[in-house]
């Protein structure tokens, strides 16, 4: 029988993820408390995870869609009452290996307060690993004492003191499943990242700027990163990324002219 660690709380973000929860789930079933963190979840996710883990602890919220990690991320912070915290979100998965390394570094008595991992990332079901997409490292694991949630609406940041340490096992993140699901969160985030260009009082967009962001973004991915050695995953995220940095751009351009038309 495999023994369940009492010191620590794991943490999921789920939104939609009927598909995805189960085997984030069963990755997770080594520890004592589980919080599933439903936001703006209206299948079957809440569901399927009551079934999986029948003592895991749900927190639901309702609010703009992909617009508050660090809301939602502190939902489950509040509700975790272990020593150590894990972030998880339910297109992720922790490997044995990961699992084993994460037991035996909080367990050593070390004096690291919170850790990264390397996330091994997945697109449109390939491994990718060059464009800037390994090793992805993302901070997960924190000591409960030394940290006070998270801050920041699109690129959320941990509030936490101490000393890092770094994980040497992959975190598996199957990311951009499918195309349509790409333009879905391209819709939000590219309007997001404009707000935010806009309100720090970005110059004005001229024309040229779009065609030089364009190339120098599929230049940096595709060239210079060699995304190109993924194959036609590659590729097609290459292209895609500066399709989204063209949308940034032309979303504020939109943002700027309708400021300019109230004067």
């Amino acid at each position: 029988m495999a023994i369940i660690q009492k010191n620590i709380s794991i943490i999921i973000l789920a939104g939609n993820e009927e598909k995805m929860v189960i085997p984030c789930l069963k990755s997770c079933n080594w520890v004592e408390e589980i919080i599933l963190v439903a936001a703006n979840s209206t299948d079957k996710t809440v569901d399927f995870a009551k079934k999986t883990i029948p003592n895991i602890k749900v927190v639901k919220t309702i609010d703009e869609y992909n617009k508050n990690f660090s809301k939602w991320r502190n939902l489950g912070y509040k509700a975790a009452t272990k020593d150590w915290i894990l972030y998880i979100d339910a297109d992720e998965r922790i490997t044995p290996k990961l699992k084993s390394e994460i037991i035996k570094s909080i367990n050593s008595g070390d004096i690291y307060t919170h850790y990264v991992f390397p996330r091994a990332n997945f697109f449109l079901g390939q491994r990718v690993k060059h464009g800037g997409t390994y090793p992805d490292y993302v901070k997960r694991l924190y000591k409960k004492t030394n940290f006070s949630g998270y801050k920041g609406v699109l690129h959320e940041q941990p509030v936490v003191i101490g000393k890092l340490g770094y994980l040497k096992s992959d975190l598996l993140h199957y990311t951009h499943r499918e195309l349509s699901s790409m333009v879905n969160k391209t819709i939000v985030w590219t309007d997001t990242e404009a707000q935010a260009l806009f309100k720090s009082g970005h110059p004005p967009i001229v024309w040229w700027r779009f065609i030089r962001m364009i190339l120098t973004k599929l230049y940096e991915r595709l060239i210079k990163q060699n995304m190109w050695k993924d194959g036609q995953v590659g590729v097609i995220s290459a292209i895609f990324e500066s399709y989204n940095t063209f949308l940034i751009y032309a979303r504020l351009w939109e943002l700027q002219q309708k400021q300019n038309q109230k004067i």
